[in-house]
């Protein structure tokens, strides 16, 4: 059990920093090869931000433990709104101004409801899965249209400013960006099979595992850039790295996982997680989109997204152990 909680240490931090390498040098590599500052936010920094999530499933599910990659997707979601957002905002109130994420906003809500009508027959099939992956497909190509179109956008230009700020030549950029890539991979590896070894230890399920323990770890570099982003004053990027990884996770990271190892899902997924993760996008949709001007996320509301997270996680605990 030492070797296990050991395993798990190492990976979630080995995750988090191969994570930042990679998101870093994909993104002044992109930008080397002239792709523009929007496309770069919102598709390489969202893929970047999830892949962690789409590593740690992918192996969860080849090796057979699609709790934890289901708890892995969901339980990132709710991480990142109710955890990442939240602390966020009450470290630095959030304001939207980005038209892009305003329209990705309601998006974000369609996708959590096929989410929640999938899960309703208890199980993820191929079929499932595929539908998933073709939503995301549709969903990247017209990504890639609104990024290669010439227009200003507020995320667009954070992008630029930060991208600028970047004096990593390119050389540099492509080797963390492949280093950064394996390591990624070894560090899941080992957060998954620690994770395994925990839950059987302590006679938990995989999917709790994956909704507390997982969950949080895959989350930790959209933490960190949306904490360092909001404290930049860049608080559309702070944002686009949530609904970004939030689209990924419920489409990419569940599609890929599900086609691998077509999931059987416990009951409480449906009862339990998919209303939470439900509410709080919801939530995120209200007070983000802003309906008479520009969204804002204070403090207050950043507050009780926290709150939300704490008694959730409480809940689970208390649920897993009682």
């Amino acid at each position: 059990m030492t070797e296990a909680f050991l395993a798990v240490a190492i990976g979630l931090l080995l995750l988090a920093w191969s994570a930042d390498r990679f998101v870093e040098g994909a993104a002044v590599t992109a930008r080397y090869f002239g792709t523009p500052p929007l496309l770069i936010g919102m598709v390489i920094v969202g893929f970047g931000t999830s892949a962690p999530e789409i590593v740690v499933s992918i192996l969860a599910a080849v090796q057979g433990n699609p709790g934890i990659a289901l708890g892995n997707a969901y339980g990132s979601n709710i991480t990142n709104i109710a955890l990442i957002l939240g602390l966020t905002a009450v470290i630095s109130p959030i304001a939207v101004h980005s038209q892009i994420l305003r329209q990705e906003l309601p998006v974000l809500a369609v996708v959590t409801v096929l989410a929640a009508l999938q899960l309703m027959d208890g199980e993820i099939s191929r079929i499932d899965a595929g539908v998933l992956l073709g939503v995301f497909s549709i969903l990247m190509i017209w990504a890639i249209r609104q990024g290669l179109r010439k227009q200003t956008d507020a995320l667009g230009t954070e992008i630029e400013q930060e991208l600028k700020s970047q004096t990593m030549p390119i050389r540099r950029a492509f080797f963390w960006l492949i280093v950064g890539l394996l390591l990624l991979i070894i560090s899941s590896r080992m957060l998954v099979w620690g994770a395994v070894a925990i839950a059987q230890g302590f006679g938990v399920s995989d999917l709790i595992i994956g909704l507390t323990i997982v969950a949080m770890g895959t989350s930790l570099p959209e933490l960190a850039s949306s904490i360092i982003a909001a404290r930049k004053g860049e608080h559309d990027i702070a944002l686009g790295n949530i609904i970004g990884s939030n689209l990924f996770n419920t489409l990419a990271v569940v599609g890929i996982a599900g086609m691998i190892h077509p999931m059987t899902v416990e009951p409480a997924v449906l009862s339990r997680d998919i209303p939470v993760m439900g509410a709080l996008t919801l939530s995120l949709f209200i007070i983000g989109y802003g309906f008479r001007g520009p969204g804002r996320i204070n403090r207050i509301e950043g507050a009780l997204l926290l709150t939300c997270y704490v008694g959730y996680t409480a809940y689970l605990v208390s649920t897993a152990f009682g």
